[in-house]
């Protein structure tokens, strides 16, 4: 027994080892087609006290006269800035991007965080002045807001509460009503995996019905991450698992510290997350928000279930706002940006930058 306890003691001291030779935290630098940093680029990892709360953000760019473009991560509680090792956007060579991770996420995780300010009011109030700060640092006087999942719930009231900062707003798997999203995904979950034979998936979702309450009945939750993803409706087309697909590059990522990396999932599994979700589930984002006064732009993959691709075209439609484009991605999950990433960077430059000023539904 004692050599055993002494070898499994040497695994974990080797693996705490790896892992921390696995974090040293450095950005890594922005490149060119040769493979050498591009002159004039900066890719930093800086932290800037907003509403009270220091919060930290990656700042990447080609070229510091691009315009900025504020990038609102899922979750809630989950920064996705990791996926860019596996997906890279490529948006640092047209914006100057900044992968914001919110209050209470990631690079902003802290148990000291006052847990009555982790609202959503709180957090689109953050949105605007975190938007205050990169227009006074980079000297612009709007930015670009791209909101992914629940960061574009946050967004897109930022962008009704306070236009005037805002070039455009982009709703990448943009979130309208939750509570029918997650019906029509368990629904198209059920005949998918009976229609492929998946006796077992059909024999969970079956023990774990679909009920409009909230908080989601609780058998639901614990099957949600692992049947979308398995249907490949979830966060890209092929992530079957998000501990293969999120959780262990997310620890490997080596422009984290190891406490950072322990934020990211800290973050993640706090109370203060579950009862952001809830404040999803209860609000319909197209009654709360039924006009903008900056051009919006969505970008949705067709295989989207996460957030309802069919939900968030018809929203687009009703939706009042100076300039309106709706974007199918014919490959994509829930993250178009990752997964069809130079089709996203010729969307932004072609309408997105010059304003396209009629309503495009693109197939």
């Amino acid at each position: 027994m004692g050599i055993i306890l002494t070898v499994l003691a040497a695994i974990v001291v080797a693996f705490a080892v790896f892992l921390w030779l696995r974090s040293p935290g450095t950005v890594r630098p922005v490149l060119d087609a040769a493979g050498d940093p591009v002159p004039g680029s900066i890719a930093e990892k800086v932290f800037v006290t907003i509403n009270g709360v220091e919060q930290g953000m990656f700042i990447r760019s080609a070229d510091l006269r691009h315009p900025v473009l504020l990038f609102l991560h899922g979750g809630p509680g989950m920064p996705t800035y990791v996926l860019e090792q596996r997906y890279p956007t490529g948006l640092e060579q047209d914006f100057t991007v900044v992968w914001w991770e919110q209050r209470g996420a990631g690079l902003s995780y802290s148990p000291d965080i006052p847990p009555e300010t982790m609202t959503v009011d709180q957090m689109v109030a953050d949105t605007v002045a975190l938007a205050d700060h990169l227009r006074d640092r980079f000297g612009k006087e709007k930015i670009y807001l791209m909101g992914h999942s629940w960061g574009s719930f946050i967004g897109i009231q930022a962008a009704e509460q306070a236009p005037d900062r805002f070039h455009a707003y982009i709703g990448v798997g943009q979130l309208t009503n939750q509570l029918e999203s997650e019906r029509l995904a368990y629904d198209y979950m059920l005949a998918a995996f009976r229609a492929q034979g998946n006796a077992d998936m059909v024999r969970k979702l079956e023990a774990a019905p679909y009920e409009a309450t909230i908080p989601l009945p609780g058998a639901y939750m614990a099957l949600r991450d692992a049947a979308i993803h398995t249907a490949g409706i979830g966060t890209t087309r092929d992530m079957r698992s998000v501990i293969s697909g999120i959780f262990v590059p997310s620890w490997l990522d080596p422009e984290y510290t190891l406490q950072e990396k322990l934020g990211i999932w800290r973050g993640k599994w706090s109370s203060s997350s579950v009862q952001l979700w809830n404040e999803v589930l209860k609000t319909d984002i197209r009654v709360e928000v039924p006009k903008l006064d900056v051009p919006v732009y969505f970008l949705h993959g067709r295989h989207d279930y996460t957030t309802s691709y069919a939900l968030a075209k018809a929203y687009l439609q009703q939706l009042e706002a100076p300039v309106k484009g709706f974007y199918t991605f014919e490959e994509s999950a829930h993250s178009p940006n990752f997964e069809e990433p130079e089709r996203t960077r010729a969307i932004l430059i072609s309408d997105v930058l010059a304003g396209a000023a009629d309503l495009r539904v693109v197939e």
